[in-house]
């Protein structure tokens, strides 16, 4: 079992790609089938195609499973972000873009969104998941707002506010749609997104 690190973050564990890739799709694929109640190590060792004592060596429980899986999901969405806020030349492309990246992550469906709002709620009971959740976000923050903040420099848009600050309003309203979705499958979505929009673009110029 691998130890923390000295600002009690568990590192990533030493892994074959591969393999590793397999673990992690294998327990997303789990939550968003089962919820993370009913997503045992059997389960995922048996999809991943690995051994149960083989998981139990490298992330020791399931909740630092469901971080790396966490994790990872967060890096993909920060490159998403990134590409989005570098191909926008003004605000309206910039919302355009950041508009089509939600609706790609809204039309992956349940899986790809319900295993950090479900970590989340864990959160709420177990101080060590909490702290890596909130450190996800915060680098998910930090990184938009530098991005953000860069392409602002360079003369693309106006921020009206904080870069921080319009980063985790973007953040908000991202987060708030894919929450309705959740809880209401069925609702029409343009028209909260329309809303989202105008939020978003008072904030830049």
């Amino acid at each position: 079992m691998q130890a923390a690190t000295a600002a009690g973050r568990v590192p990533a564990p030493d892994l074959p790609t591969d393999k590793a890739q397999r673990i992690v799709e294998a327990m997303r694929a789990s939550v968003a089938a089962r919820g993370i109640a009913g997503a045992t190590f059997d389960h995922v060792a048996r999809e991943a195609g690995v051994s149960r004592g083989l998981l139990h060596y490298h992330f020791g429980t399931k909740e630092r499973l469901l971080v790396e899986v966490v994790r990872r999901e967060a890096e993909l969405r920060g490159n998403l972000l990134d590409e989005a806020v570098a191909a926008a030349d003004g605000p309206d492309e910039l919302i355009d873009a950041l508009v089509r990246n939600l609706k790609e992550v809204l039309g992956a469906g349940r899986s790809e969104m319900v295993t950090f709002y479900e970590l989340l709620a864990l959160g709420q009971r177990n101080a060590e998941i909490a702290g890596e959740v909130a450190q996800l976000a915060a680098a998910m923050r930090t990184r938009l707002a530098a991005a953000l903040r860069s392409r602002s420099s360079a003369g693309a848009f106006t921020l009206r506010s904080e870069a921080e600050h319009v980063a985790a309003l973007l953040l908000a309203l991202a987060d708030g749609v894919a929450i309705r979705r959740l809880a209401e499958p069925e609702l029409d979505l343009e028209p909260l997104i329309a809303l989202a929009v105008a939020a978003a673009r008072a904030q830049l110029a």
